[in-house]
C-alpha cells in the first residue's frame, strides 16, 4: 500500500484498536493466478509481534480452501473515509482530496478442522460483537443439537499476522487551521463517517 510517511502508522496497539473498532473487512487471497475475496467480521487477538485474526466463512464459499498455512492472503479494513472539499479550508490554492483511515493485514489462514476450536473461535467472535445494548447474546443459549448444526455449515481460520500496514490520511500535510476548518466541514455535513473523520482529523491536529 503506497503510504507517504506523514500518513503512516506502524503502532501495533493504535493498529488492534483500529481494527476491532471497523472490524468487517475484506479477505483476499490468489491462488492459480485467480483473485477471490470475502467480506466478513474478523476478530484481532494480542499474539507475537502484530497479532492474530480469527473469522469464520460459510463452508459452501470455497475460499476456506485456500486456508491452507501457506497460501498468503491480505485482510483489508476500511475505516470511515469522506471527500474533503478545498472550500472548507482556511487557506486558498489547495485541492479536494479524500482523507480516511485503512489498515492491511497479511499472513497465512489455516482452516480449523476441530469442532470444539471452531466453537471457541465463534464464541470469541460473538463476545467481541456482543454489548450491553444488545443484551449480550451468548452462544451457550443454543440447544447441543442447533450448535452441532451450526458449526458444520462453516469453516473457522486463524490467521497470524506478520506484516500489518496502517494509513491514516487525515490531513498531516495540512496546517493545522486548515484541518481543523475541513474538520467543521465535515460536521456540517451531518454523515455518520464524516463525523468520525472529523473527530480523527481534529485529535491529530490538536495532539501538534
Amino acid at each position: 500500500m503506497y503510504t507517504p510517511k506523514h500518513f503512516e502508522e506502524d503502532n501495533p496497539q493504535v493498529l488492534h484498536e483500529l481494527m476491532r473498532r471497523f472490524s468487517f473487512a475484506l479477505l483476499v487471497s490468489a491462488q492459480n493466478g485467480k483473485l477471490v475475496g470475502t467480506h466478513l467480521p474478523l476478530h484481532v487477538e494480542v499474539e507475537g509481534a502484530c497479532g492474530v485474526l480469527l473469522g469464520h466463512v460459510a463452508r459452501a464459499n470455497d475460499h476456506w480452501r485456500q486456508f491452507d498455512g501457506v497460501t498468503e492472503a491480505m485482510a483489508v479494513f476500511q475505516g470511515p473515509h469522506s471527500y474533503i472539499s478545498p472550500n472548507w479550508y482556511k487557506n486558498d490554492d489547495l485541492v479536494p482530496t479524500w482523507n480516511y483511515i485503512t489498515i492491511h493485514a497479511y499472513g497465512q489462514p489455516h482452516a480449523i478442522k476441530n469442532p470444539s476450536e471452531t466453537a471457541d473461535i465463534l464464541r470469541r467472535l460473538v463476545e467481541a460483537n456482543e454489548t450491553d445494548t444488545s443484551g449480550n447474546w451468548s452462544m451457550s443459549r443454543l440447544s447441543s443439537d442447533n450448535l452441532k448444526k451450526q458449526l458444520k455449515g462453516v469453516v473457522a481460520f486463524r490467521m497470524r499476522v506478520n506484516r500489518i500496514e496502517g494509513k491514516l490520511k487525515l490531513g498531516q500535510n495540512r496546517a493545522p487551521e486548515d484541518v481543523l476548518a475541513a474538520a467543521k466541514g465535515l460536521r456540517a455535513s451531518g454523515l455518520a463517517d464524516a463525523e468520525i473523520v472529523a473527530a480523527e482529523m481534529e485529535a491529530r491536529a490538536q495532539k501538534g
